[in-house]
């Protein structure tokens, strides 16, 4: 069973109820989530070894967020209790033509704080097998930065596979003196998973790729592929954003000497599509670590992907079976 180490911050997420604008009413729903925690709870969900290496303080908000990834199956022995505060960010969900709205609020986090030389990385990394970043990471700071170059580098000389989400957030970036196209060029050169489409590899190479949709994408990957000869997989998602309730979601897997693209789905209906990356993250890796094709690989990225924009919160939470079902076309009540 391969075992997987995750390196990122938990944070709790404030979001408006229903469809209200943020503090309509004054009132707000909480969830846990983080990008790397909730690549690791999707993992967990579907029986796989997890484990979530991060900072949170000493008091009640770092205690939830712990609680909840435990509660869902994440080994969270290496989570440090560190002086600072909990990461939070604010969402105003989105409807009809309105769309989305993220307001981080996560300055001086204990994560964020804690020095890049907190965390042993041999010993944190012992007995894994993967190692999984994002981008988010290195955006908050340099301190964070090279931690995560650092888990890269100790993971990459150790033998383990290394994933990478690209998951740009410009405004993190902006926030202090970076050079993202510096650290994520470092990250993704370490990495031999690419979670990322063209627009990432544009931002790392400073190219620019033309055609449309699968063509377009496949020139990004050969000149992602050319450029950082670790890579040995890419993987991706195209959405179509009607409105609020109603997307168009396609996913592909590139190597270097093969392309596998889904069909496009409609999700409609959408309850919360926050995370949706992250669970298309976790079905792409479910299928490597089981050893199916690349075929199935994607379109279990997919199948979780579109199941979650059924469920509430940061993280997808379903197994197996439900990705069968998906697969199956089951939409039927399942007795």
């Amino acid at each position: 069973m391969t075992r997987t180490a995750f390196f990122g911050e938990l944070l709790l997420r404030l979001t408006a109820p229903g469809r209200e604008l943020l503090l309509q009413t004054g009132k707000l729903d909480v969830h846990v989530g983080g990008a790397e925690a909730n690549v690791a709870v999707g993992l967990a969900s579907l029986g796989h070894v997890t484990k979530m290496i991060s900072a949170v303080p000493d008091n009640a908000l770092g205690n939830a967020a712990f609680s909840a990834l435990r509660g869902h199956g994440v080994d969270c022995n290496a989570v440090q209790v560190r002086p600072g505060r909990m990461g939070l960010y604010f969402l105003t969900p989105g409807a009809g033509l309105r769309a989305s709205e993220v307001v981080y609020d996560r300055a001086y986090s204990s994560f964020a704080e804690a020095p890049a030389d907190a965390y042993d990385w041999e010993a944190l990394l012992d007995g894994m097998d993967r190692l999984h970043l994002s981008g988010i990471t290195p955006a908050l700071g340099p301190a964070t930065a090279a931690a995560a170059i650092a888990a890269a580098q100790t993971a990459k000389s150790m033998g383990l596979s290394v994933s990478f989400d690209g998951n740009y957030r410009a405004r993190l970036w902006e926030a202090w003196d970076s050079d993202p196209k510096a650290v994520l060029t470092q990250l993704v050169g370490l990495s031999d998973i690419l979670f990322g489409n063209h627009q990432d590899v544009s931002l790392l190479l400073g190219e620019t790729f033309h055609g449309d949709g699968p063509e377009r994408r496949r020139e990004a990957a050969e000149a992602a592929f050319a450029h950082f000869p670790n890579l040995r997989l890419i993987a991706s998602t195209a959405r179509h954003t009607e409105d609020a309730d109603r997307h168009r979601i396609a996913a592909r897997i590139d190597t270097p000497t093969s392309q596998h693209q889904t069909d496009e789905v409609a999700v409609s209906g959408i309850v919360d599509r926050i995370g949706a990356g992250d669970a298309f993250a976790a079905g792409v890796l479910h299928g490597l670590n089981i050893g199916a094709d690349l075929d199935w690989t994607v379109r279990s990225g997919l199948a979780l992907t579109c199941l979650k924009h059924s469920l509430p919160g940061d993280a997808s939470l379903f197994g197996p079976a439900d990705i069968e079902a998906f697969l199956g076309g089951a939409l039927d009540v399942r007795r």
